[in-house]
């Protein structure tokens, strides 16, 4: 064997320097999820980037992207939830990935694309990492820490192009150290059966062509398609005391008591009458039951 440079070989200890978090492979990750007749059409890992979605939006305006496209990173530098809150983990700690999507549904219906992303990370997460995975609305994913909610991962969705791309950060092997905040958490921290990372992204993709199918197939009715009745079953905000902070620094406060057609948060308020919340910061008042 001819000797590797001194740089070659610092460059191949970097890439296997933490054994505990293995790379992904993306050749093994199209062979099983881009195929004939799949929702995924094209499948990239990159080392690091500032933003999945930040990348994919950029190459929708450019019309470059087919629908079905994954971007998955090890590391982000610059990723974003909602209200332009900043992500941050550990390289190879968690699960980063954004997809490309162009509905044919009603575009009034398009709301409901953060909401199925939920249903569908949440049921797969429960399948193959035996973890149980409650949704805050609109689109934050919980666990159980030590009998407490935490923050394991985030949903956002921006409008490109034709179409939308749907962004997913998950937190796997994350330690209690690594921590970004005190209430966040990881699939680890919540006793996850495995943080193998390969077989979680897949479940994950191959349970969100599922519903985006489903919810497609019946012309993007949250009802027909059964995935109002799925987002209710597993979201940790229904039942729930809450403060709704709004845009405009408003606020309401009441009990969450369900989800209506499009995907809103509808609150029975303190003072009477019902109103539904479209948008906002939700905080849960009063702990899960």
């Amino acid at each position: 064997m001819t000797p590797q440079p001194p740089e070659n070989r610092d460059k191949d200890a970097g890439r296997w320097s933490d054994l505990g978090r293995p790379p992904l492979s993306a050749a093994a990750l199209r062979r099983a999820l881009v195929r004939p007749g799949s929702l995924w059409s094209a499948l990239d890992v990159v080392p690091a980037t500032g933003s999945t979605n930040t990348d994919l939006v950029a190459r929708a305006a450019a019309g470059t992207l087919r629908e079905g496209t994954v971007l998955v990173a090890e590391e982000q530098s610059a990723a974003r939830g909602r209200l332009d809150r900043r992500w941050s983990a550990p390289p190879r700690s968690g699960l980063f990935f954004s997809v490309y999507l162009t509905p044919t549904v009603p575009a009034d219906r398009w709301g409901w694309l953060p909401l199925l992303a939920g249903v569908a990370t949440a049921t797969a997460l429960a399948r193959t990492a035996g973890v149980d995975t409650a949704l805050k609305w609109p689109n934050d994913l919980l666990v159980t820490v030590d009998g407490a909610e935490r923050k394991a991962g985030g949903i956002l969705a921006e409008r490109a192009a034709d179409g939308v791309v749907l962004g997913i950060g998950l937190n796997v092997s994350l330690t209690a150290g690594e921590l970004p905040v005190p209430t966040a958490g990881s699939l680890a921290l919540a006793g996850a059966r495995t943080t193998d990372r390969d077989p979680l992204l897949r479940a994950v993709l191959r349970s969100l062509e599922h519903w985006y199918g489903e919810w497609q197939a019946a012309a993007g009715d949250p009802a027909a398609s059964r995935l109002q009745e799925a987002y209710a079953a597993g979201c940790a905000t229904l039942g729930r005391s809450v403060r709704a902070e709004l845009p405009g620094d408003r606020f309401l406060e009441g009990e969450a008591v369900a989800l209506d057609a499009d995907g809103r948060l509808v609150l029975a308020l303190a003072g009477g009458g019902r109103e539904a919340v479209g948008a906002g910061d939700i905080v849960h008042v009063r702990p899960a039951v």
